[in-house]
């Protein structure tokens, strides 16, 4: 029952987690959001979890190795990925939520596999990317404008 409680625990802590990132992109406008990145946190720990549980359940009867399962996240978040990102007027859109969305899945992975400190601090982290040097894009790419003659 108390292995049940902590992994209850964990999926929130991926969904909370991811949902951090969310917001963020909400905030922005972007496309996707905060249950997108809130699924994506949660299902990455949920599929870790299980890996984990069916490693020990399996071990000495079959080989089973859970970091296959953390590769397959990975390239089923690059399709996700990839429907996000838009070519308009030759001008390439959402390849900066693509990646956070790809940083959401680490950090529910980061979560299933009980590395906490890394996944909130990976969360933090991505916070600042999106927000904190977002507004220093902004003013580097003005100053840059104004220097075109």
């Amino acid at each position: 029952m108390e292995q049940n409680l902590w992994i209850l625990l964990q999926l929130l802590i991926a969904a909370f987690l991811g949902s951090l990132l969310g917001i963020e992109r909400a905030i922005a406008g972007k496309t996707a959001g905060l249950r997108t990145f809130a699924l994506v946190s949660l299902g990455s720990a949920l599929f870790i979890i299980i890996s984990k549980i069916a490693n020990e359940s399996y071990l000495g009867v079959t080989v089973f190795d859970p970091s296959r399962v953390a590769s397959q996240i990975i390239v089923g978040i690059g399709f996700l990925g990839a429907g996000l990102i838009i070519f308009k007027e030759s001008k390439v859109m959402g390849l900066t939520t693509a990646a956070g969305l790809w940083v959401s899945a680490g950090i529910g992975m980061a979560v299933g596999f009980k590395l906490y400190t890394i996944a909130v601090f990976a969360t933090l982290l991505t916070l600042f990317i999106f927000t904190v040097l977002w507004i220093f894009e902004i003013k580097l790419k003005k100053e840059i404008k104004e220097l075109d003659f």
